[in-house]
């Protein structure tokens, strides 16, 4: 079995859940829960819990959230190595649901964006490995740096390498042509629809494959309740539909599910459509509860 090694982010997420549409400038009654988040963190909790082997590097606060934070990670099953910043707190997103289950969410980066190249342990880029490096790294000027040297690393020691876009809106910010620059050495890109589209102008998410396949040999394209698709710019994109639930409790992290269910199919060599089927089991798995990360 390959080992994944993750690097990205870790977060707090404060989910509040509106009971009613938003009374803007007003009271709306919610329900409010903490939990265990940040994509990179999501995607390798996933995935030990999966049966995979995987560490993830990030960096917290010295603080009570941040302890929390590495004992779940490690009651998952993750070999977590995480740098304690001394200055900055624990990340955190606030996490507003609609009534309608709409989400919305107001990010304070906190440690994660002091991570950097001397917080990547060497002795985790071995060749046979896999990185997944989580885009907001990237994205985030003060990791930037961080995520550039994990790629160097892992290109030197003969690693696979998948990246993921993590967000559209800050993804827009920083510019697709430096992120496609950044990440074209990687052999596999996850983008959502709205991702895909900031990165290629393409409003079709095969359309939009086909144009970054120019970048990325492989490119898996997730379109939310209409499943997800694969490309790899020979044949015919191929697309595997989402599997139904009886009830959607919160999509947060859906993504990050559905990335660490395709990964372990995908490193063993296995049809595209099994990897896809396996992604959007675990994306079904986590919508059907509260919060992004698997239940302890």
């Amino acid at each position: 079995m390959t080992r994944v090694v993750v690097v990205g982010d870790l977060m707090t997420d404060a989910v509040a859940r509106a009971r009613y549409p938003l009374a803007r400038a007003s009271d709306t009654p919610a329900i409010v829960t903490m939990h265990g988040g940040g994509s990179g963190a999501n995607i390798a909790s996933w995935l030990a819990v999966e049966g995979a082997e995987v560490a993830f590097i990030g960096r917290r606060g010295a603080d009570i959230t941040g302890r929390n934070r590495d004992m779940e990670l490690m009651g998952y099953g993750v070999d977590a190595r995480l740098v304690m910043d001394p200055e900055r707190p624990t990340g955190t997103c606030v996490v507003l649901v609609t009534h309608k289950g709409e989400r919305t969410m107001l990010s304070d980066p906190g440690a994660n964006a002091a991570l950097s190249p001397e917080d990547l342990p060497r002795d985790l880029f071995t060749q046979g490995s896999h990185l997944h490096l989580s885009g907001y790294t990237l994205i985030n000027e003060g990791s930037r740096e961080a995520g550039l040297a994990a790629l160097e690393m892992a290109r030197r020691s003969g690693m696979s390498v998948s990246v993921d876009c993590s967000s559209s809106a800050p993804l827009e910010r920083t510019g697709a042509e430096p992120f496609l620059e950044w990440t074209q050495n990687a052999k596999l890109l996850f983008a959502n629809a709205d991702q895909a589209k900031v990165l290629t102008g393409r409003d079709d998410p095969a359309a939009a494959a086909k144009v970054l396949t120019a970048w990325f040999p492989q490119v898996v394209v997730k379109l939310s309740d209409e499943g997800a698709l694969w490309y790899n710019g020979r044949a015919e994109p191929i697309q595997v539909a989402a599997e139904a639930v009886e009830r959607v409790v919160d999509g947060t992290g859906a993504g990050d599910a559905f990335t660490a269910g395709f990964l372990p199919v995908w490193l063993e060599n296995k049809p595209p459509t099994e990897a896809l089927a396996a992604g959007c089991r675990l994306a079904a798995k986590a919508i059907s509860h509260l919060g992004a990360r698997p239940r302890l």
